[in-house]
């Protein structure tokens, strides 16, 4: 008997799935009013937003049922140990790596030196030549002139009469020459008379030009008063003839030395005096000047000095009868100049020629005396006298002893700077940081080693 096939289901089974599904339906509905009246704080809750209609929004709603899904969720403590765990083992690995290391002081054994030695300077080189121990000179110099007025000091308590010199013309016609007597009169255009000291032949005119001849004349009496500016004269005993207006005189320069009673004069110590003093005085500004000129480089000693008075002269002679005078006088400073650092240089290169090439030596120990034995101020040179004295030191290798001494202790260390150089090495300290190393660190440059000269 075959089975029926129904379009429907048969009446008990219809009922048990639908009381099936009634049953499922109420389980949604009662789970989820259990998760709309979770406990929320007040501060997390979502409120709904009214309508306009007083009612509250969807969406809104929808925001306020998902909110009360969240889990409120405790303090991260595992989280921070964790990462402080991991901060701190490689600040750890930092430390190890970065922080160690080694400083290592090293007093070589030093041994003094001394070296005597002859060098010369020349102004006509212009490079160190260590072979014929020359080194570049300089030649300087420096030019002053100027006057001084200075004070007579002598006196002279006898009268004196003014004296000088006229020019006597002859203008007769024709043309013959005029024979004065010696003490012959001229009268100046200021009234002093003057007498001529010796016979007088005036040559006679030539044509229109007259003849003259120059002559020396005293004043007549003694006084200051005849010390007279350049003046007309004419012959007063000529008067009444046709040669008193064809011979007549005329002074060009002042007569002088009238005087009466006490008077100053120009002695022979005041002309000396002067020019002393005025020399010395133009000497010392041109050397100061000359000094100037140098460079803080430059090295001038004072056997390079020259010295020179070019010219001097006085406008006064001794026993002139004058209060002041004028003294002029013209100099020269002259030197001759090398350099410092040529000179060490020279030094330098010189100890290095005279010592192994194992060996240095310091820098600071150098001492270098010198002293000028001969100038030729003519030639330009100056044969200078050395004595050297110097501190020398076998050479040290810093960058194998480096090499050597990664990660190995103070004791190890000391080993193998003592079998390396033994004796000639007078001290020597190692120190680790921080307190806790004690091997140098494989890093090479944690490492360093110090040349210890103290």
């Amino acid at each position: 008997m075959s089975k029926k096939i129904y379009d429907v289901l048969p009446p008990k089974v219809a009922h048990k799935l639908k009381d099936a599904k009634k049953d499922l339906s109420d389980k949604d509905k009662e789970k989820k009013v259990k998760v709309r009246h979770l406990a929320v704080p007040e501060h997390k809750k979502i409120h709904p937003v009214k309508s306009a209609r007083g009612g509250g929004s969807p969406l809104a709603n929808q925001f306020n049922w998902v909110n009360t899904k969240k889990k409120v969720k405790g303090f991260p403590v595992k989280e921070i140990l964790v990462g402080v765990l991991v901060i701190f083992f490689l600040f750890s690995i930092y430390l190890y790596n970065k922080l160690p290391r080694v400083e290592v002081q090293i007093w070589p054994k030093l041994e003094n030196l001394t070296f005597q030695e002859k060098i010369m300077a020349n102004k006509t080189v212009f490079n160190i030549d260590l072979f014929q121990k020359i080194i570049p000179a300089n030649y300087v110099e420096s030019l002053e002139e100027d006057s001084l007025i200075f004070e007579a000091t002598g006196s002279s308590s006898n009268d004196s009469k003014a004296s000088g010199s006229i020019v006597i013309y002859n203008k007769m016609n024709p043309g013959t020459p005029l024979t004065l007597i010696k003490g012959t009169h001229f009268l100046s255009d200021s009234g002093k008379y003057f007498v001529t000291l010796e016979k007088v032949i005036i040559p006679g005119a030539k044509g229109k030009t007259p003849g003259s001849i120059t002559v020396k004349v005293q004043a007549k009496e003694v006084g200051e008063d005849y010390n007279i500016g350049p003046s007309n004269f004419s012959v007063p005993k000529l008067s009444g003839t046709v040669y008193y207006y064809n011979i007549w005189a005329e002074s060009k320069d002042k007569m002088s030395n009238g005087y009466t009673g006490i008077v100053k004069k120009v002695t022979k110590d005041d002309i000396s005096r002067s020019k002393d003093i005025l020399t010395e005085k133009l000497l010392n500004k041109a050397e100061n000047s000359l000094k100037n000129q140098i460079s803080p480089d430059d090295i001038l000693l004072e056997e390079a000095i020259l010295r020179e008075v070019i010219s001097v002269s006085s406008d006064a002679k001794v026993d002139s009868i004058t209060d002041k005078f004028n003294q002029l006088a013209k100099v020269k400073v002259s030197a001759l100049v090398f350099k410092r650092s040529d000179l060490e240089k020279l030094t330098k290169d010189y100890i290095l020629s005279k010592i192994s090439d194992s060996k240095n030596f310091l820098e600071e120990s150098l001492d270098i005396n010198y002293d000028s034995e001969l100038v030729d101020m003519e030639k330009g040179t100056e044969t200078l006298n050395l004595q050297i004295s110097v501190k020398t030191y076998d050479k040290i290798d810093i960058k194998e002893l480096v090499d050597l001494s990664s990660r190995k202790s103070e004791e190890d260390i000391k080993d193998v700077a003592e079998r390396m150089y033994g004796d000639k090495i007078a001290g020597m300290k190692v120190n680790f940081w921080p307190f806790w190393v004690n091997k140098a660190p494989a890093n090479k440059d944690r490492i360093k080693i110090d040349l210890n000269f103290d």
